[in-house]
């Protein structure tokens, strides 16, 4: 063991200034066979299997690996450039052999089965229960009941696909990053608001260039559709954002789609079952494709006319207000954002002077204060990868370390777009100590500039609560093994926590917390509060419709055989057929850049996003009938279902915190799709 490398030695924070790309690589692959000689030693354990010595011996290997992996896979994310993404390409497949010579050791396996046939003879508590069920399945939905010839070709599946996802992704970035709309005549800056101008002329700056440069990340995109006057622009860089990784160049992932979706067939088939999402799902609360098909179906029936007249109203208009004959894909944003206007007299530019970021980020914490009892304390002593990541010491009421919490919100050269939450340490308790988390989440937001600090659409205010809600979700676990701990849930469930802390940003009572004009101090006006209510359930047929479709895209790559198909966007095309608005744009594709079902955890389970919000709907229905700040409510949602992550079945976990199963007509109300 080399005592120079830091990933090597014991650390209680992830020690990132002493961490150089070359110490992964070694690290890793050291990691590896230290825990394999551990699982070796379980494995021919010549006593008999017991929990304790078998199932309990096993979650407890590899932490410092899981630890490891963990940090690099977060840099590869979040603080990339080739070198990462070449030890990447390398070590994917080195921890999928890994997994695979775990789950098709046969005597280990042997052992797990002899302690899971004998688990009524057992008197295990509900979360050993879970724990011997999870890793009985593992092993058993993962091939150790296939033959020797059978398993080589899982392994050679898996090597293959844990590849085809990274490049999926470096493709998607390397197309974002390749693109810049470059301005140097004020006059194509009609319509943009004053921040946004000067922020594409911060980045122009940055990459020392005269004028504007607007890019694909988010808060450059969506400000310049949503604003521009000139359609042409508008056109442009929409083309652009839609073409990603589908130009027939180096970075095309048509080729990378097809074989992805056509291995998680393959394998699926292997393992016994169906399809990828029959596969998928049998561990979801959905349990088959077919209910999920037709939740999405029945959504859509609601969704669908809603949607259509939306969309009617949104042409006249567009029509009336520039002779528009025809909407388009990059119309969408534009006049969707005149028509909120006109109607509610509501615009970002209004809000946004309410949303300073430093002000939002201490308004979910007093929420999360107010209900869980949490402190959050900024400090300096711990480490970072960029100096953009603030951290912070999360404690109780008693000054107990609840956890460490690291927040990264700006975009960058090397992190790649949207917003997730990640852990670099997981919560368990072992020998009797509750060792807590470090949890992290990565954003991208609007920039400070020269005039003006951060300000947040109330788009990005949403998220930030979001990702907050995943955040808290790993924050205040608190189970035995971390296997089961924070969001280690059901796919379908680990949107509950961070959907349903959005609903406190549409709350006077909670907007008033923090929602103040970063130039006066004056707290947000009540009738601002009024709209954005009102707003709220602003085109939600349309939203809905175009959420559902992404849904039906994913059950359609992973629902049947996929063999068959060798044309992506035809294929596409004909799935959004039912749910279409818009006509098509034959330059663009969408699951070229889907990086949620092709590369993220999302395959078979985009669907998750509505159920999901059933289930919010529903819980903060009961929120709303106590108070939004009800502590005896909050109590139970943190100690149902916050603390107690994949504890056990979801559907349980929900009933016990709310009283009764989820209510889809919560949903409807909300999204005012029925009255």
């Amino acid at each position: 063991m080399n005592k120079n490398n830091p990933l090597l030695n014991p650390f209680n924070t992830a020690p990132f200034s002493k961490i150089n790309n070359e110490h992964f690589l070694p690290a890793i692959k050291y990691l590896i066979e230290i825990t394999k000689t551990d699982i070796g030693t379980i494995a021919s354990n010549p006593e008999i299997p017991t929990f304790e010595n078998t199932v309990e011996a096993l979650e407890n290997t590899g932490g410092q690996l899981d630890r490891v992996t963990s940090i690099f896979f977060n840099l590869n994310s979040a603080e990339t450039n080739d070198e990462i993404q070449k030890i990447a390409q390398e070590v994917s497949p080195l921890l999928s052999e890994f997994g695979n010579d775990i789950l098709l050791n046969e005597k280990l396996f042997e052992r797990v089965k002899q302690v899971f046939d004998s688990k009524e003879t057992l008197t295990l508590n509900k979360e050993q229960q879970t724990l011997l069920d999870k890793q009985y399945k593992g092993f058993s939905r993962n091939g150790a009941n296939l033959s020797e010839v059978d398993k080589k070709k899982l392994r050679k599946i898996d090597s293959h696909l844990s590849k085809l996802k990274l490049k999926f992704g470096e493709n998607v970035l390397a197309e974002t990053n390749a693109y810049e709309l470059h301005i140097t005549n004020e006059k194509y800056l009609s319509g943009l608001p004053g921040g946004v101008k000067e922020m594409s002329a911060q980045t122009a700056k940055e990459k020392k260039k005269a004028g504007w440069v607007f890019t694909l990340d988010y808060p450059s995109y969506v400000p310049f559709v949503t604003y521009a006057d000139n359609r042409e622009l508008r056109k442009k860089i929409a083309l652009a954002f839609g073409a990603r990784a589908f130009q027939n160049n180096e970075f095309d992932n048509q080729s990378n789609v097809l074989e992805i979706a056509k291995l998680r067939h393959q394998r699926a088939k292997l393992l016994g079952y169906k399809s990828h999402a029959h596969f998928v799902l049998e561990e979801r609360m959905a349990k088959t494709p077919e209910k999920v098909i037709s939740f999405l179906e029945e959504l859509k029936d609601k969704a669908k006319p809603a949607a259509q007249k939306e969309f009617k109203n949104l042409e006249t208009f567009a029509k009336e207000l520039d002779e528009i004959d025809q909407l388009e894909k990059w119309d969408s944003a534009y006049y969707s954002e005149k028509l909120k206007q006109k109607l509610f007299n509501l615009d970002d530019e209004q809000l946004k002077p309410y949303f300073q970021l430093k002000n939002v980020i201490n308004g979910v914490f007093t929420v999360a204060s107010k209900l869980y009892d949490l402190n959050f304390e900024e400090v300096s002593d711990i480490d970072t990868y960029h100096e953009d990541v603030k951290t912070y010491r999360v404690t109780d009421t008693d000054d107990n370390l609840v956890a460490v919490f690291y927040a990264d919100f700006h975009p960058r050269t090397g992190k790649r777009g949207g917003a997730w939450m990640t852990s670099f340490k997981p919560q368990q308790i072992k020998d009797g100590v509750n060792d807590r988390p470090h949890i992290s989440n990565v954003c991208n937001f609007t920039k400070p500039t020269k005039s003006k600090p951060s300000l947040l659409t109330f788009n990005e205010v949403t998220t930030l609560f979001h990702e907050f809600g995943h955040a808290l979700h790993g924050m205040l676990a608190n189970t035995t093994y971390k296997g089961l701990s924070g969001t280690n849930v059901s796919w379908d469930f680990v949107e509950l926590p961070s959907q349903v802390l959005e609903n406190w940003c549409y709350e006077k009572e909670a907007l008033e917390l923090f929602a103040t004009h970063f130039e006066t101090g004056e707290v947000i006006p009540m009738e601002l509060i009024e709209k954005i209510k009102a707003s709220a359930t602003f085109h939600e047929g349309m939203q809905t419709l175009r959420q559902l479709s992404f849904g039906m895209l994913d059950m359609a790559w992973h629902g049947k055989d996929p063999s068959a198909i060798d044309d992506v966007t035809l294929f596409e095309s004909e799935v959004f057929s039912d749910t279409q608005l818009y006509p098509d744009v034959k330059e663009n594709c969408m699951s070229t850049a889907f990086s949620h079902i092709f590369q993220g955890g999302y395959s078979a389970g985009y669907y998750s996003y509505k159920w999901a919000e059933v289930l919010d709907a529903d819980a903060f229905a009961y929120f709303q009938e106590k108070g939004i700040f009800n502590k005896k409510v909050a109590d139970k949602f943190k100690n149902n279902v916050l603390s107690l992550g994949g504890t056990q079945d979801p559907m349980d976990l929900y009933i016990n915190f709310r009283g009764q199963k989820p209510n889809p007509e919560a949903l409807l109300k909300r999204a005012g799709l029925i009255k």
